[in-house]
């Protein structure tokens, strides 16, 4: 059987398929679909913020504002690995509220705090130095703002009442 009689008896058995230009038309079709359905999912506050590597700079920046801070010297009597723990802990705290595929292990805000006597004024200041922090990442208002609101729900288990 020749090379053009095999191709012709193809083409008859399998009409839908014979050729390579519609096929190669449908894959255009489908991936520009699969972009489209893609890029028209809104991204996660997780990605906007840069993935990991943006939460892990921000929180790096935020702990050095608030380590620096002599208001929050009462909290610095800890050792270096407890430190680093912490670190560790909010980064991965931050990943899983804003979205991102990170799991916090760590105790809940009220029991992680309890006895700490964080104060409202206290709390104000962390969260500016959360927001120069996030000015830091040069993040656009939206996200800031989202970012900040997420943390700031937080306030209620972490403040406590005198």
């Amino acid at each position: 059987m020749s090379v053009s009689h095999r191709a012709a008896t193809v083409r008859e058995r399998f009409p839908r398929c014979s050729g390579t230009a519609p096929l190669r038309s449908r894959l255009v079709v489908l991936l520009l679909a699969s972009v489209l359905v893609c890029s028209a999912q809104p991204k996660s506050l997780y990605e906007r913020l840069g993935r990991y590597d943006g939460i892990a700079a921000i929180a790096d920046e935020y702990l050095k504002g608030i380590r620096s801070d002599p208001q929050f010297a009462r909290f610095a009597g800890r050792g270096a690995d407890s430190l680093q723990r912490a670190r560790q802990l909010l980064k991965d705290q931050w990943c899983a509220l804003s979205g991102g595929p990170c799991t916090y292990i760590g105790r809940d805000m009220k029991t992680a705090h309890a006895g700490l006597a964080v104060t409202e004024v206290e709390w104000a200041v962390s969260m500016k130095h959360l927001a120069a922090a996030l000015d830091k990442q040069s993040l656009p208002p939206r996200e800031r703002k989202e970012f900040l609101t997420l943390v700031d729900s937080l306030k209620k288990q972490i403040v406590e009442r005198p």
